[in-house]
């Protein structure tokens, strides 16, 4: 029988998902709408501290947001067709809002091995965007120069994300 826990977590899992491959797909302000509407599912079935996960959230996108931000403004991440992009885009900012509820509940599991986020984080964040890219919702300019800088964004923001929800949220759903 699937604990109350595990179907939260599931659940929350397959809510982020569905919420990337919309943004990824249909990448425009109708897909973070529903990223919204995922967000506020989330909230309303899966979180166990709605205000403490809700600040985690936002924090989580200010910092990625920040960061896409600046990959756009270095020329590491574009959009094809776009000449230059000054900040990072609504629906890439609404995964970022998606993701940072996985790490209180169905990633919440990488956070008990000291090391892992450091190993995890560098491989699965440049997989995502180059997932990204493959669907064509962003470009890669310097595919290996992207992929590297990707891959050091993450290991710095993914550690240090985990050591602010250590912080926000006390009890971990995961």
């Amino acid at each position: 029988m699937i604990s109350f826990k595990t179907g939260r977590n599931a659940l929350n899992f397959l809510l982020f998902q569905a919420g990337w491959l919309v943004c990824v797909l249909f990448p425009g302000l109708a897909a973070a709408g529903l990223a919204v509407l995922f967000l506020a599912l989330h909230v309303l079935l899966v979180s166990t501290q709605r205000g403490a996960e809700l600040q985690f959230i936002a924090v989580g996108i200010l910092l990625g947001g920040l960061l896409d931000t600046l990959w756009f403004r270095m020329g590491v991440l574009g959009i094809e067709g776009a000449e230059t992009t000054l900040f990072a885009p609504i629906w890439l900012v609404a995964i970022w809002a998606l993701f940072m509820t996985t790490l209180c509940h169905s990633l919440g599991w990488v956070a008990k091995r000291q090391w892992l986020p450091f190993v995890l984080a560098p491989i699965a964040g440049s997989f995502a965007y180059w997932s990204a890219s493959k669907l064509g919702a962003v470009t890669l300019p310097n595919h290996f120069v992207s992929l590297a800088a990707i891959a050091v964004g993450w290991l710095v923001l993914f550690p240090l994300l985990l050591t602010i929800r250590k912080h926000l949220v006390s009890e971990l759903s995961s």
